[in-house]
């Protein structure tokens, strides 16, 4: 869905859920400010039993202008109802009725809406959404200090901190909002009430801790979910504490938060591995967080759902420290015995030579859908850019082996055009604008086989960051370079190679 198709109505209401955060009226305010920016009869509502009373929301409906209104008894019907930041029909939101509705949200599915709808589960905000559905359409809010300053606010509590953002998207507008930074120094010193610190510390006083491990897990009172990142960060500083997951159990959701301080655990990984299939996680590398719906927990004999979930944190904990062999490229020779050689399939990849988009010397972060990666721009490292748009760095040595470059510019469309920025003048500049083709060739042969268990691999360009590899994916060595030992991804495999005849 567009907005722009939604241009069609004269007379809206937007409707946050009925507890709103700071990421509900954010994304509302932004759809406010684009049907008025089209002069559209148009209002931002709250329903449910409660007005907002935290003080971090109230600093911000009143310094940010937040045309929101608290409407317990709303009874119009108007032409066209959207539901921002939540699904139109679900708990968390009282039902008003409308000739039309639409629905824009950030969360998962529960069931898919019976209209037209904008939901993308794997952004940090339903504020980055909006932001980037406008963008999509050449409107900028950058002559909106108090609505950019808002969109950042509430993408910044959603990410607890900024810490668990994941998506490029989600950094996109971070880099491009012009925020005023006192008033969300502001509103952030006004998050936690005296009643939130007492449950900060009683959800220490009951911690558990797994010394194998060195995991520690704390269950908090159903709070605002910035406290888990409160209870966790402060946790972290415990000297025996590795890894710490804090989460709360509401009927409707289940919220956690994960830290990890040892590069053999990344954090938005283990998040994404508690809430597989039930729910949503991701982040950094070392701060990190998520959601599990209580629904989509199948139940188990008489335990009630509250039980049923400790349960079930705790099982997949430990499956997950259960799990992974790590290797460490640098320190290992792979027995090539048992693995079977293979030859590149001709293939046209993408190459970028990074001395083409800024010097030599030039310390630049390249944006991708699979992270941040830093790079000091040096003549002899290139940039490669996979079947899938996945980025990663190739020596000038290697590349000429394999690769032959072809004279033309390399294009292809994917789910994020990655982005290079110089970290010096914060200059951005998009990768594939500087992308040629190169064709694989068959100069030099890899040893392969299938993993029977996952791993954590650190290469030997990277010994700070793992690649994981899950059971049918294959682990990869080339046959000239011993420590060049990498995953690949089982559907990936057969379209890059085959077996060799030699």
């Amino acid at each position: 869905m567009e907005l722009k198709e939604l241009l069609k109505f004269d007379d809206i209401v937007i409707q946050c859920h009925d507890n709103p955060d700071a990421d509900a009226l954010s994304s509302g305010y932004a759809l406010y400010w684009y049907f008025k920016h089209h002069g559209k009869k148009v209002r931002f509502i709250y329903r449910g039993r409660n007005p907002v009373n935290k003080s971090n929301l109230r600093i911000m409906i009143d310094e940010l202008n937040v045309p929101v209104s608290y409407e317990p008894d709303f009874s119009e019907k108007p032409k066209l109802l959207i539901t921002v930041d939540c699904q139109y029909g679900q708990k968390n939101v009282t039902t008003t009725e409308a000739s039309n509705v639409a629905v824009i949200d950030h969360h998962n599915f529960v069931k898919e809406p019976a209209c037209p709808f904008e939901i993308r589960n794997k952004l940090g905000s339903c504020a980055t959404l909006v932001w980037d559905m406008m963008k999509n359409e050449g409107i900028t809010v950058d002559d909106e200090p108090l609505l950019s300053t808002a969109l950042y606010y509430g993408l910044y509590t959603d990410t607890n901190h900024l810490s668990e953002v994941s998506h490029p998207l989600d950094r996109d507008m971070i880099d491009e909002l012009s925020v005023q930074k006192s008033v969300i120094t502001k509103m952030n010193n006004s998050n936690i009430s005296m009643d939130e610190l007492l449950i900060v510390g009683r959800a220490i006083l009951k911690n558990e801790y797994d010394e194998d491990n060195k995991l520690l897990i704390l269950k908090t009172e159903a709070c605002d979910p910035n406290i888990l990142g409160v209870v966790s960060d402060f946790s972290m500083e415990t000297d025996t504490v590795d890894v710490c997951v804090a989460y709360y159990i509401r009927p409707e959701e289940v919220k956690f938060s994960v830290r990890s301080c040892i590069k053999e655990v990344h954090a938005n990984e283990l998040a994404a591995f508690i809430a597989d299939g039930i729910g949503g996680g991701g982040g950094h590398i070392y701060k990190a967080g998520g959601m599990i719906r209580p629904e989509a927990i199948p139940e188990q004999g008489e335990q009630g759902i509250e039980e049923l979930i400790d349960d079930l944190i705790r099982k997949r904990l430990q499956s997950y420290f259960d799990k992974y062999e790590i290797i460490y490229a640098e320190k290992t020779v792979l027995d090539t015995t048992d693995m079977e050689k293979y030859e590149k399939l001709p293939q046209e990849l993408g190459v970028v030579k990074l001395t083409d988009i800024f010097p030599v010397g030039t310390t630049v972060e390249i944006r991708t859908l699979e992270g941040d990666i830093g790079v000091k721009i040096d003549e002899n490292v290139y940039l490669m850019i996979g079947v899938e748009g996945e980025i990663y760095p190739i020596k000038k040595e290697k590349l000429e082996k394999s690769y032959i470059l072809k004279d033309k510019p390399y294009v292809k469309e994917f789910e994020y055009r990655p982005k290079i920025k110089n970290l010096q003048t914060e200059e951005s500049r998009t990768v594939l604008s500087f992308a040629r083709t190169v064709l694989s060739t068959v100069s030099t042969a890899i040893y392969a086989r299938p993993l029977t268990k996952s791993v954590k691999l650190f290469t030997a360009w990277d010994t700070e960051k793992y690649y994981s590899g899950e059971p049918g994916d294959f682990i990869a060595v080339r046959e000239d370079d011993p420590h060049d030992i990498y995953v690949i991804r089982k559907d990936l495999f057969s379209k890059l190679y085959h077996k060799s005849t030699s």
